[in-house]
């Protein structure tokens, strides 16, 4: 889903492939780091909570306006993951070149 629309910006092969072993991975800027980081401790926080080290790596690096965007991509996502078909989406049916209604919540995070 999110894949096609990085290769449509230009995101490369290598850092796509790469994305399940960011931690490891050199071609990470500390910023994706701390947005990655932030992304899974977001996604898990049911089970393991954000800890205070996790709020402020990603605090540090993205300031209190920009770390509660990202905060509500993350949360974005993970509720569009669960149900596209309200909104008329099948997954794998995305085309970059005809997005859809939904805004493109964490582009200015990221960049």
């Amino acid at each position: 889903m999110h894949t096609k629309d990085a290769r449509a910006a230009g995101e490369t092969e290598q850092r796509l492939y790469g994305l399940s072993a960011w931690r490891e991975a050199p071609y990470y800027s500390d910023r994706e780091r701390a947005a990655l980081a932030w992304a899974e401790a977001v996604t898990n926080i049911s089970q393991t909570h954000a800890s205070d080290e996790e709020y402020g790596a990603a605090l540090a690096q993205f300031g209190d306006e920009e770390l509660v965007k990202l905060t509500m991509a993350v949360i974005a996502i993970i509720a569009g993951i669960g149900s596209p078909s309200p909104f008329g989406r099948r997954w794998g049916s995305m085309n970059p070149e005809q997005p859809g209604p939904q805004p493109n919540l964490h582009q200015d995070v990221i960049e």
